[in-house]
């Protein structure tokens, strides 16, 4: 069975929805397997209220920006289907989930709450029991663990929701998380990696055209979103 997985982020109008705040933006990376599927989901939305400026300091969004979006009742079923039956993949994922929920019960006031939808990773509580008493925010573990977060001059819901996937990717181990058929065909005596150098170099592994494909996919998505791609420069020559 595929493992679907939803790593989502939005930026608000403040900080609190108790306080009548809004989300502005939406953005959504879809994971199967592991593995980036090339689907993403994106929305700026009407808020119906100004921007606090402590909040727009933080993501540069202005009200004048979002004047002609739509407001969120319009895009409310694409994002419910969007996210419904995935892990949802968050960084501190209480804000979100409360500016979703406060969202969602505007709509029906008998809705419940978005965890109902699926299970929830808060990648933050994930990384403070990885890395206790150390800075845990996106931008420190993009340092941390080596993802290029060069272009985040603000925040971003769909950037920072791509960045969130490769830091979360990074912080559980990689890309490829091996099926159960594939543990038990790697049962047996464990091989040092001086041991396999010294059996000889590691087979080559024939990329398949859909993984070029979604590799092509990513790439752009990185460039609509950062306006540049550092991919370029290693195969341009240019590192």
């Amino acid at each position: 069975m595929t493992m679907r997985q939803v790593v989502l982020d939005t930026e608000t109008t403040g900080l609190s929805p108790e306080a009548g705040h809004r989300i502005i933006e939406i953005g959504c990376v879809e994971l199967e397997d592991r593995l980036y599927s090339g689907r993403t989901l994106h929305h700026f939305i009407n808020p119906g209220r100004e921007i606090d400026p402590g909040a727009q300091d933080v993501h540069g969004i202005t009200n004048e920006q979002l004047a002609d979006k739509p407001p969120f009742d319009e895009v409310a079923e694409e994002v419910r289907e969007f996210l419904a039956g995935a892990q949802l993949v968050i960084h501190n994922a209480a804000f979100d989930l409360a500016f979703l929920d406060a969202e969602y019960a505007r709509l029906d006031a008998s809705h419940g709450s978005v965890r109902e939808w699926g299970e929830v990773l808060d990648t933050l509580a994930l990384a403070r029991e990885r890395y206790p008493g150390q800075a845990n925010s996106l931008d420190a573990l993009c340092k941390r663990l080596g993802v290029d977060n060069s272009g985040r001059e603000f925040h971003g819901a769909l950037l920072d929701a791509q960045l969130l996937a490769d830091v979360y990717l990074a912080i559980t181990g990689g890309q490829v998380a091996l099926t159960l058929e594939a543990a038990r065909a790697a049962e047996g005596p464990r091989v040092s990696i001086g041991a396999q150098a010294r059996r000889g170099p590691l087979p080559a592994v024939e990329v398949s055209a859909a993984e070029r494909d979604a590799h092509r996919r990513r790439l752009d998505a990185i460039r609509a979103a950062a306006g540049r791609c550092l991919w370029d420069d290693f195969a341009t020559g240019r590192h």
